[in-house]
């Protein structure tokens, strides 16, 4: 990508994709084209035909999709996979009507079996049944990288599927109804310590053990990513057997036990933590292999307990209070 590329961030609020504004602009990229969800709807198809038409990007980020935690996605199944199928089917497909150069499509590790060998490696990509908590969302986010290696097969275009970790960090979701497992434990044990109560409780054990990502980090692999030179990218989206897709992590996980204590002390909350054995644990482990984007050149950056302690305070900023 050039410093004046015409850019398209799709979901450019949410995330991953106001993360990656973050690093387009700051690293000097100034022809970014956005839309909001009120001045387009992404799962209405000639709405965003009638986007690219007029906008003609030549590179695409799609960080757009309908995401949540194991109680969102128990609740509402349907809007997971026909959100996310509508979603990523037009913005594909008109992607290559538009004649864009490249384009990176964002899933989620949920796409890997629920019992996958650890780390998980792409290669294990439809190796084994899903995790039941998340199966919709799942299948759509595979549905999405199976269209990105079918047009690049059939029509020669250079798609990219990355499958980051859990990500967290500014901007996140902190509704304790639809949010992932971090930003729902930071705003859980803010909420108790304002209240003075003596505990917080966690759903499941706590045993399961997961990897996280700072967002800022995320941005910067999918932006290193989409300037690599034509035959390093061509490496990576090209090949008849295996699929366009690349994990992005930071190999290394915990427990949610362990999650909990980090973001505990970030708060500053002195109360227990209980575990509600009647919840969902979800996945017993989601690791995931990084050989691939490290063999390219990129490592994380951002420390875990730093992450969660920079992410707290963009919480308080948000909600207009400071740190104590």
């Amino acid at each position: 990508m050039k410093r004046d590329s015409r850019i398209y961030v799709a979901g450019h609020r949410g995330l991953v994709g106001s993360a990656i504004m973050r690093r387009l602009e700051a690293g000097g990229y100034s022809n970014l084209v956005t839309r909001t969800h009120a001045q387009l709807d992404l799962t209405t198809r000639a709405d965003v035909e009638k986007m690219f038409a007029t906008e003609r990007p030549e590179y695409v980020f799609l960080a757009a999709a309908k995401v949540g935690g194991i109680h969102a996605n128990n609740t509402y199944p349907a809007e997971f996979i026909h959100d996310n199928l509508a979603i990523q089917t037009n913005v594909i497909h008109e992607a290559w009507r538009a004649n864009v150069r490249r384009l990176l499509f964002l899933g989620s590790s949920c796409i890997y079996p629920r019992d996958c060998p650890q780390p998980m490696k792409e290669e294990f990509l439809l190796s084994g049944p899903l995790e039941s908590t998340n199966r919709p969302y799942a299948v759509a986010k595979i549905a999405g990288i199976e269209m990105c290696w079918a047009y690049n097969r059939q029509y020669g275009t250079q798609y990219l599927a990355v499958m980051p970790t859990n990500l967290y960090g500014p901007g996140d979701n902190y509704d304790l109804e639809n949010s992932h497992v971090l930003p729902a434990l930071m705003r859980k044990m803010h909420e108790a310590k304002q209240r003075g109560e003596r505990s917080v409780t966690i759903w499941g054990t706590g045993t399961p053990r997961r990897e996280f990502l700072h967002a800022d980090d995320m941005a910067d692999a999918c932006v290193f990513l989409m300037e690599r030179p034509d035959e390093q990218f061509a490496g990576l989206v090209s090949g008849d057997r295996q699929p366009p897709l690349v994990n992005i992590g930071c190999g290394e996980d915990l427990t949610i036990r362990e999650l909990a204590e980090l973001v505990k002390n970030a708060v500053g909350f002195r109360g227990e933590i209980v575990t509600d054995v009647t919840r969902p644990d979800g996945t017993p482990r989601k690791l995931l292999d990084i050989s691939r984007i490290r063999a390219a050149g990129w490592l994380p950056r951002i420390p875990l307990q730093d992450g969660i302690s920079n992410t707290y305070r963009s919480y308080l900023a948000q909600l207009g209070e400071k740190r104590q």
